[in-house]
């Protein structure tokens, strides 16, 4: 069982606060995501399950048993670092050899983990390369193959393709995913590209400042975020995030620009929140009721066109699909579903309906 556990764990290099009385479980054979900006937190929790770095208080638990004491070497798991860490004298082969041979695996059995790993990544034809000769993806595959063919109780990942191209990076989290059910094995993945987290992670943890913010399903976070900062990190185009005001009991949001049909609240509801998706836009028409927005900009991006909108003091992003015939400098409408609305007090934080 490869359960990972952190009970109330703090860290701090010097007055940094790199990781703040953080708890949370990553549950048997899951793929768990870590996703946030640079400089909050998720390397930290890497380095403090690994036990290269210790926590100044708090408890952390693998398969249900405190390691805060256990060495390294003895907790067991596996890590594909962000520097790949690949020995320069050895060649592909011996770099991904390296782990087994030191554990006295037998040979035949090393050979048969070899086939099977680099067969899964397509690197047979540069295990006899030395890492000068390989460029940067392929480095990058070595050093994950080298963290598959051992027999951890869990996988950790650091940004592990970050350095692939566009295209090879989708390939390769797309085998990431299919590799980790295979092994029936807990992955532990670290990443600042919303696409790879919500692509790949079964739940997630978003990070601020070595705190969490929220976990769930990539969905779930999508769908309810519990705070402005947690809205605006996933989507793209991101979220807008708009200013409302209140009367009575209806809502206004971007002072009136967008109509909502049946959307209400209280007085401290301060902003709202809609997706790009979400957001309607129809040409506008002479003498049509409500507010006219000025058209901004227009990104067609084949399958879908982003539209910019200036809407009274905001300026708000739509998606569209396809190629729809709008300009800039145009006059349209904007609407959507009250459903769709996310609602946020002056805080940040998401309000219940």
């Amino acid at each position: 069982m490869a359960e990972i556990a952190f009970r109330n764990v703090g860290k701090r290099y010097g007055g940094t606060v790199a990781l703040s009385d953080a708890s949370f479980t990553i549950h048997d054979n899951e793929f768990f995501c870590f996703f946030g900006p640079p400089l909050s937190g998720k390397s930290t929790i890497l380095r403090l399950i690994l036990g290269l770095e210790m926590p100044d208080h708090g408890e952390i638990l693998i398969g249900g048993k405190p390691v805060n004491a256990v060495s390294p070497a003895e907790r067991n798991v596996a890590m594909v670092f962000q520097n790949l860490a690949l020995f320069p004298h050895m060649n592909a082969r011996d770099n991904i050899r390296f782990p087994l041979a030191e554990r006295k695996i037998p040979q035949a059995e090393i050979e048969r983990k070899l086939a099977d790993v680099a067969a899964k990544l397509h690197i047979g034809h540069i295990l006899h390369k030395q890492p000068a000769q390989l460029s940067g993806g392929e480095r990058q595959r070595v050093a994950i193959a080298r963290a598959l063919v051992r027999d951890p109780v869990a996988y950790l990942m650091d940004d592990p393709i970050s350095a692939l191209d566009a295209r090879l990076r989708e390939e390769t989290r797309v085998e990431l995913k299919r590799i980790q059910r295979e092994l029936g094995k807990t992955l532990i993945y670290v990443t600042h590209d919303q696409e790879e987290a919500m692509s790949v992670a079964d739940r997630m943890a978003i990070l601020e400042a070595g705190a969490i913010r929220q976990i769930g399903t990539p969905l779930e976070i999508y769908d309810h975020p519990a705070s402005t900062y947690v809205a605006r990190l996933l989507g793209s185009p991101m979220m807008n995030i708009l200013p409302s005001t209140a009367s009575g009991n209806d809502i206004r949001v971007a002072d009136g620009a967008i109509a909502v049909e049946g959307l209400a609240g209280a007085a401290e509801i301060a902003e709202v929140g809609v997706r790009p998706e979400d957001i309607r836009v129809s040409a506008w028409a002479q003498g049509q009721s409500g507010t006219p927005s000025r058209v901004y900009e227009v990104e067609p991006l084949g399958g879908y066109t982003v539209v910019t909108v200036d809407a009274g003091p905001s300026r708000v992003r739509a998606l569209m699909r396809g190629q729809p015939n709008i300009r800039p400098e145009a006059m349209v409408a904007l609407s959507c579903d009250a459903a769709a609305v996310h609602l946020f007090s002056r805080n940040g934080t998401a309000l219940s309906r």
